[in-house]
């Protein structure tokens, strides 16, 4: 069971590579067009710089992918918990839909973005990796995971 509490982490980590290899293909081309690319890119510059550059939907990828970085830590840490401490079958199924949600998530942000919607995702998400984080202070002061 162990195993299979991880494997939602790892598809997370590889969808987050995968919206890492996205975000690129779609901002360096636009950064060649506004400006020359990375080459011309002021020293010291960030990410953030490109907003009110780049077309919005051009940064939406980054948006996401920078939240992917975020709220997921505490996602990896609570499955490690859990799969230390021997997780249940619900504990398995809850970070599987996370992982699920949060890949419908960073779809609809990087292509459509209506805000009403993706706050929905959010809560749902947010609802599972809470549940999960109860299962793992749970089972850390010896009750069941």
């Amino acid at each position: 069971m162990q195993a299979q509490m991880l494997a939602p982490a790892a598809v997370l980590v590889a969808w987050s590579l995968i919206m890492l290899v996205w975000m690129a293909l779609t901002r360096l081309p636009a950064m060649a067009k506004v400006g020359g690319g990375l080459k011309n890119a002021p020293r010291g510059g960030r990410g953030q710089n490109l907003e009110g550059v780049l077309p919005d939907k051009i940064n939406w990828k980054a948006h996401n992918y920078a939240h992917l970085m975020e709220q997921p830590t505490l996602f990896y840490a609570t499955v490690v918990i859990l799969a230390i401490l021997a997780p249940s079958p619900l504990a398995v199924l809850l970070a599987w839909v996370y992982v699920g949600l949060r890949i419908v998530h960073s779809v609809w942000q990087a292509t459509v973005n209506i805000v009403a919607v993706r706050f929905l995702l959010f809560a749902a998400y947010s609802f599972a990796l809470t549940a999960l984080a109860v299962m793992a202070l749970i089972a850390t002061l010896g009750g069941p995971a």
